[in-house]
């Protein structure tokens, strides 16, 4: 028999422009995940970089072609064993899987850039990107604390 899910502890949510300078605001708005801050601070950091890895990403590559006043959605939740991060695009459709198998790992590759979904991976406990019934791409990172 399975346990009962959990409720969540927290839920927030944001949308900002496609814009780099709304990074300050998205992070400014994750901080209000970490409250009771986090036993394994470790994590919070680990978390906080992949929230800016997406938000970058999604800026650079997903919305590269559309103009500056697209959304980005983000929804941060917060369990008493996890943290799970979504952030919504509009951008063309995104094989996540199919990306990551033809990148480099972290070890091979000492550009500056091109790295920011390894790293992803790496500190992620589940990773997925998912196409909407509204035609965006649902990232969603899963870490367990």
């Amino acid at each position: 028999m399975n346990p009962a899910p959990q409720p969540p502890l927290r839920r927030i949510h944001l949308q900002v422009e496609t814009d780099f300078r709304a990074a300050d605001k998205v992070l400014t708005w994750f901080e209000d995940l970490n409250n009771p801050p986090l036993a394994d601070q470790r994590i919070w950091w680990q978390c906080q970089t992949v929230v800016k890895e997406i938000f970058d990403n999604v800026v650079d590559y997903a919305h590269r072609e559309l103009p500056t006043e697209t959304p980005i959605v983000l929804e941060a939740v917060r369990f008493p064993d996890r943290l799970e991060l979504r952030i919504w695009d509009y951008g063309p459709p995104f094989n996540l899987q199919g990306k990551l198998d033809q990148m480099l790992t972290l070890e091979e590759n000492d550009q500056d850039r091109g790295r920011g979904l390894r790293i992803i991976e790496k500190i992620a406990d589940h990773i997925s990107c998912e196409r909407t019934h509204d035609n965006r791409n649902c990232f969603l990172f899963v870490k367990y604390c």
